[in-house]
Parts: structure tokens; sequence; C-alpha cells
């Protein structure tokens, strides 16, 4: 059994950091400038959607993001400390890999750039499965069955959600 290099589990972090930017330097402008489009081509997606797509303004996004660098952190340094063994760490890894090809799936939805696009294909998935490839090499990497996707899935997607929850409720002024 070999050991988990270091640059395995914080290097997590490091990659999301890179993938993030992206979405910082492009994800409201993005949104502001596609939503018309967006409408247009999904008329079936419910109208809140739309109004939460609407909401989100450039501080409250980085804000989310530091929410969720909490979070993507602390799994970086769960999987350290077990060295790589960690479920917390190796959830989140996979929730990265698999937001990642979501990503992709929404530049293909829509045709063209979608603010994590570029890193996804770049950073975040090779990362990822490169990621796996040293856990596994090393003897630790759990078994990974169709309902640890959807639970990943699940738990990026909620992971996005609650950050958000405390970037609203941080940068939004009582009573408006």
């Amino acid at each position: 059994m070999q050991t988990v290099n270091p640059l395995v589990t914080y290097g997590l972090f490091a990659a999301w950091v890179l993938h993030d930017a992206e979405e910082v330097a492009f994800g409201p402008r993005w949104i502001r400038e596609n939503l018309p489009a967006l409408r247009k081509r999904f008329p079936d997606a419910p109208e809140r959607v739309w109004r939460a797509l609407e909401a989100v303004d450039e501080r409250e996004f980085a804000v989310a993001v530091g929410a969720m660098a909490t979070i993507v952190g602390a799994a970086a340094v769960a999987g350290a400390r077990t060295g790589g063994r960690s479920g917390f760490y190796q959830g989140a890894l996979s929730g990265f890999g698999l937001h990642g090809l979501v990503h992709l799936a929404q530049a293909a939805a829509f045709r063209g750039y979608t603010p994590g696009s570029v890193t996804s294909p770049l950073v975040v998935v090779p990362f990822a499965l490169w990621a796996r490839g040293r856990l596994r090499r090393a003897g630790v990497l759990r078994p990974t069955r169709p309902r640890d996707v959807l639970t990943g899935l699940a738990l990026a997607a909620g992971a996005t959600v609650a950050s958000h929850a405390v970037a609203r409720s941080i940068t939004r002024t009582p009573g408006f």
C-alpha cells in the first residue's frame, strides 16, 4: 500500500480555487447578459429559478464562493489528516469531478460558453480522475456505487444552495 501525497488531498482545494476563480470572474455578468436567451431556450423552467438567478449579484456570488471554500477546504484537510481515507474528502472529490461534468453538460445545453466550462475539462475532471487514481493505487479509495454518484451530486448541489443561502443572509440588508 502506498501513502497518499498531500497534493492528492490539498490539491482538491487548489483545483477548486482555480475553477472557482473562473466562476467568480464571469458568473454574475454572464448570467445577467444571458438570462433572456436562457429564458427563451428553456421556457419550461420554473419562474423561481429565473428569479433566483436574477437576484445574484457579484457581492453575493463572491461571499457564496467564500462559504464554499470553507466546505472544500475542510474536506481537503480531512483527506490529508486521514491519508485520503476520509469519506467526507472522497465524497467532496467525487462531487467536484461530477460537478465538472455538469458544467460541460450546461455548456452543451446552452451551445456555448458557460462559467466553469473552461476549467472543467482542463482542471476539474482531470484532477478528480488523477486523485481518484492515486487513492486507488494507495488502496484507500472506497468503491463507487451508482448511489454514491447520486449522493455526490446531491451533496454538491446542497453545498451550493447552502453557500448561496449563507451569502444572501450576509449580503442582503434587512427589510429589503
